[in-house]
C-alpha cells in the first residue's frame, strides 16, 4: 500500500485474542503541542494542520481527494496546473467551443475535489515554470503527485533533489502500481485499479459477468490511504526533523476489499461465487421494489429470531412457526419464494414507510436512496453535513462536509475549487516575491495563465515556447 522509507510497518503482529491487550498500546507518546485524549478538545479556532504547506501536483480524483482532505484539516494547499494541460477533472477534451466558453470552469466535481486550495498555473516543460515549481516545492512541508513514477524525477523535481534542499520535506508519489513494480511506468484510472484488485469478480449475479462499481472505488480508496500516509510522515517529521519519501501503490490500497477471498481461497475453500444482492450467510438479503418510480429498500434477516419476525410481518405465520426454517441453509431452498413474498409486501408501501414498519419490529432494513434524496436526509440535515458554497461559473451549490469533526459543527468550507490560475499573482508575488513585470512576462509567454489553451492555441504556444527557449539557449 504505502511504503514510508523512514517509518516502515511493524512486522510479526498477530490477531489479538478476545480481551487481549496488545503490548504496544501503552507505549505510545503524544506529539509536543498536540492535545491528548484526556486534555480536552483542541482549540476550536485552530485546525490540526494549520501551518503546514502542501504543493499539489495531482489531478483527477485520488490525488486531489488526498490533498483536499489535508486542506480541510487546515493545511495550506497550492494546486499546480498548466493552461496547456490542466487537471483532467475539468474535462478531458478541449475543442475550441469548450475552451472559449470556459466550460471547463463549470465542473462541480472539480470544485468539490479541490476546495480550500489555492490554484496556480505553471508550464513545467519550460525552464521558467519548472524553476518556480521547484522554489514552491522546496519551501513546502509536503509535496504530492499522482503522475506515473518517473514524471517528476525527469523534470528535476524528484525526492533525491528536493530533500537536499529541504531535509524536512515529506514527498509522496501516488502512482498506480508503485515505484518498484514491473508496471511502474503504467498509468491507470480508478476503474483499472478496481478490476486489478479482484473486487468485480465477486460482485454481480451468479449467472452474469463481473461487475464494476459505477464510482470506481480505486480513486477514493487511494486518496484516503495517501492522506493517512502523509499524516504519519508529518508526525515523524515533527518528532525527528526528518522528512521522507512515500511510495504509494494505489492498486495495493484496494487489496483489503479482496483480502477475505484471498485468505479463504488460500485455505482451500472453493473460489468465490457471485451472489448478486443475496448474501452467503443471511437469507433473505436483497433489494426490493417499493411503491412509486425507482423506489427500493434493502432487507436482511440476520438470525433466526429476525426471520420469524419478518415472516410474521409478511403474513406467513406458517413460515414463522416452522422450526426447520430458523437456519439460513434451510431458507436457501425457498429463497426465491421468500423474495417474492417480500416484494409483494413492499410494492404496496412507500420506501420510507416500509423501512419504518420493518425497523419497528427490529428487522434490518434501509431505503436505497437516490443521490438527490441525500440533500433532504434528516440525519445529514441534523448534522449540517451539506454546506452552501459559491463559485465563479458554477454559482451557489451544496458540498459535503468533511466527515471528521472536533465539535458539533463540521469544519467550514472556506472556498470552492480555484478557477484556472486564480491565485497566480497571490502565490508568485506573495510567496516567491516576483514583480508585476515578471508575472506579466510569464503570462505573455504562456508559462502562466488563467484560460485553458485549445488544441490550436496549444500548438501555437508550444511552437512559440520552443523559439523562446532556442533564443535563450543561444
Amino acid at each position: 500500500m504505502q511504503r514510508l522509507i523512514s517509518t516502515p510497518p511493524r512486522r510479526g503482529g498477530k490477531v489479538p485474542a478476545r480481551g487481549e491487550q496488545q503490548g504496544f498500546a501503552s507505549t505510545r507518546t503524544h506529539l509536543p503541542g498536540t492535545a491528548s485524549a484526556s486534555s480536552g478538545a483542541v482549540e476550536a479556532t485552530r485546525r490540526p494542520l494549520e501551518g503546514i504547506r502542501v504543493i499539489d501536483f495531482t489531478m483527477g480524483w485520488a490525488g486531489p481527494l488526498c490533498t483536499r482532505t489535508l486542506a480541510d484539516l487546515g493545511a495550506e494547499v497550492i494546486k499546480i496546473e498548466a493552461i496547456q494541460y490542466p487537471d483532467w477533472l475539468r474535462g478531458i477534451d478541449r475543442p475550441p467551443g469548450y475552451v472559449d466558453c470556459q466550460v471547463y470552469e463549470r465542473m462541480p466535481c472539480f470544485s468539490i475535489m479541490n476546495r480550500n486550495k489555492r490554484g496556480v498555473t505553471l508550464d513545467l516543460k519550460r525552464p521558467e515554470g519548472l524553476a518556480l515549481a521547484k522554489r514552491l516545492a522546496v519551501g513546502a512541508d509536503v509535496v504530492v503527485d499522482n503522475y506515473s513514477v518517473d514524471v517528476l524525477p525527469r523534470l528535476g523535481l524528484g525526492y533525491d533533489v528536493l530533500r537536499m534542499l529541504n531535509p524536512r520535506l515529506v514527498m509522496m508519489s501516488m502512482s498506480a502500481f508503485g515505484a518498484d513494480s514491473r508496471h511502474r511506468g503504467c498509468r491507470a484510472y480508478g476503474s483499472t485499479l478496481e478490476h486489478g484488485s479482484g473486487l468485480p469478480s465477486v460482485v454481480g449475479r451468479a449467472d452474469g459477468p463481473p461487475v464494476m462499481s459505477h464510482g470506481a472505488f480505486g480513486d477514493p480508496v487511494g486518496g484516503l490511504n495517501g492522506c493517512a500516509a502523509v499524516l504519519v510522515a508529518l508526525i515523524h517529521a515533527r518528532r525527528t526533523g526528518q522528512g521522507q519519501f512515500i511510495d504509494l501503490a494505489q492498486i495495493e490500497c484496494m487489496m483489503p476489499f479482496a483480502a477475505p477471498w484471498i485468505t479463504l481461497h488460500s485455505l482451500g475453500v472453493a473460489p468465490p461465487i457471485r451472489y448478486g444482492n443475496r448474501h452467503p450467510q443471511f437469507v433473505p438479503h436483497g433489494c426490493f421494489r417499493c411503491a412509486g418510480q425507482d423506489n427500493w429498500i434493502i432487507v436482511a434477516a440476520t438470525d433466526g429470531d429476525m426471520w420469524q419476525r419478518l415472516a410474521t410481518l409478511l403474513g406467513r405465520p406458517d413460515w414463522a412457526a416452522d422450526a426447520s426454517l430458523r437456519s439460513p441453509e434451510a431458507r436457501r431452498g425457498i429463497e426465491d419464494e421468500i423474495e417474492r413474498a417480500i416484494e409483494a409486501w413492499t410494492l404496496t408501501r412507500d420506501a420510507d414507510q416500509a423501512m419504518s414498519e420493518f425497523q419497528v419490529v427490529k428487522i434490518a432494513a434501509g431505503v436505497a436512496r437516490l443521490p438527490i434524496d441525500l440533500l433532504k436526509d434528516r440525519h445529514l440535515g441534523s448534522r449540517a453535513f451539506f454546506q452552501e458554497v459559491d463559485r465563479a461559473f458554477v454559482g451557489v451549490h451544496p458540498q459535503p462536509s468533511m466527515p471528521i469533526r472536533e465539535g458539533r459543527a463540521p469544519y467550514a468550507i472556506g472556498s470552492a475549487g480555484p478557477t484556472l490560475g486564480e491565485h497566480n499573482e497571490e502565490v508568485l508575488s506573495g510567496l516567491l516575491g516576483l514583480s508585476d513585470a515578471e508575472i506579466a512576462q510569464l503570462s505573455r509567454e504562456s508559462i502562466i495563465g488563467t484560460k485553458m489553451l485549445s488544441g490550436g492555441k496549444f500548438a501555437k504556444a508550444t511552437k512559440e515556447s520552443r523559439v523562446c527557449q532556442s533564443k535563450t539557449n543561444a
